[in-house]
């Protein structure tokens, strides 16, 4: 090979930041799916991202800090849209399905592969809070909008109450292994989130 050609090839560019982070990311989670949470290894998921494991190490001291940050990653690149028909009831339903889909994507993806037994065993439930952030922030502006509609009394609601939804949701997909049915997301809104709502304070 000529010096020319060697020039025009040029030095494969050194991944920085967030692209790095993101390779890393990436690989731990094909590493995860592909092999499951006990087989996972830090050389695996280097090897993957053609790095070293103390890179791995130096931003995830464990593998349970690792494989809970790939799943963060891939939930955070799922379209997550925040409703707006200009109604609460609707507007939460719309939600409850996006959020469904999403996390029993990620359940059934993810239910076979969490084997680890050991203390740092990762578990869905575990994962619980990383899955549900997204749509907990959404929640406050449908709240935040549904007040300022005169439908509830105000939005400033304990956080429980507010995220009895995604609560409830997130249990009826760990138990089952399944999205919610229709049926059952209309029961969530319907029975338990709007009653809670509309009580007085």
């Amino acid at each position: 090979m000529s010096l020319n050609e060697r020039s025009d090839a040029g030095p494969q560019r050194r991944r920085r930041g967030a692209a790095l982070e993101g390779a890393l990311l990436d690989a731990a989670w094909a590493e995860l799916v592909a092999t499951g949470y006990e087989a996972m290894t830090y050389d695996a998921v280097a090897e993957r991202a053609s790095t070293s494991r103390a890179v791995l190490y130096r931003r995830w001291p464990s593998k349970r800090d690792l494989a809970a940050a790939a799943v963060a990653r891939v939930v955070a690149t799922i379209p997550f849209d925040t409703p707006d028909t200009g109604s609460l009831r609707d507007d939460v339903v719309a939600l409850l399905h996006a959020a469904n889909d999403t996390r029993a994507r990620i359940a059934v993806q993810l239910a076979v592969r969490l084997d680890g037994t050991g203390d740092d065993a990762l578990t869905l439930a575990d994962l619980r809070t990383t899955v549900a952030e997204r749509s907990n922030t959404r929640m406050i502006t449908l709240l935040e909008r549904a007040a300022e509609r005169g439908e509830i009394a105000t939005a400033d609601l304990p956080r429980r109450v507010r995220n009895v939804a995604f609560d409830l949701l997130g249990y009826q997909i760990l138990a089952t292994q399944r999205a919610a049915t229709p049926a059952e997301i209309e029961e969530i809104v319907d029975d338990v989130l709007l009653p809670l709502l509309r009580a007085p304070r």
